[in-house]
This record gives structure tokens, C-alpha cells and sequence, in this order.
């Protein structure tokens, strides 16, 4: 049931992530899934690097998920050689 979750924690924060960025999200659905998880992954170790422990609620880890997920997708524009207009 716990992947479920993350899954579905993914897609939102993948979402979330894909319309704040200008541009296609890599992949499409299932591209934004994995852009979820893994800034949902990079957010939570870097709010942990900086602060000690993870945020306490659930909208504060899907804040920092879509931060981490922000900086994923930009990250995989640059890598692309595609430049997103900010």
C-alpha cells in the first residue's frame, strides 16, 4: 500500500512541478511520476542537509517534493540542450 502512495504523492508533486516549469514534461505521465519521486527524494535530503530533520506535515513534504521536483525538471532541460524560457 505504501508504494501506492508514493505513486500517487509522484503524481502530484510531478504535476504540480510540470506547471510551474514552461515546457514538456519528459515522458509524459509516467515522466512525471518518476519527476515526482525523484524531487520528491532531492527535496527531502536537501530540506534535511539544511535543517536537520524532514518537514512535518504532508503539505510541507509535497512543498519541498515540488521544489526538488522543480530543480529535477530544470535539470533535465539543461542536460536535453533545450533552454525553458523563465
Amino acid at each position: 500500500m505504501e508504494f501506492i502512495g508514493w505513486i500517487i504523492s509522484g503524481a502530484i508533486v510531478g504535476g504540480i512541478a510540470s506547471l510551474i516549469v514552461p515546457g514538456r514534461t519528459p515522458g509524459g505521465m509516467i515522466g512525471a511520476i518518476l519527476v515526482g519521486l525523484v524531487g520528491g527524494m532531492l527535496g527531502g535530503w536537501l530540506w534535511s542537509l539544511l535543517f536537520g530533520a524532514g518537514p512535518s506535515s504532508f503539505i510541507g513534504s509535497i512543498v519541498i517534493g515540488v521544489i526538488g521536483a522543480v530543480i529535477v525538471l530544470y535539470a533535465l532541460r539543461a542536460a536535453s540542450g533545450r533552454r525553458a524560457s523563465i
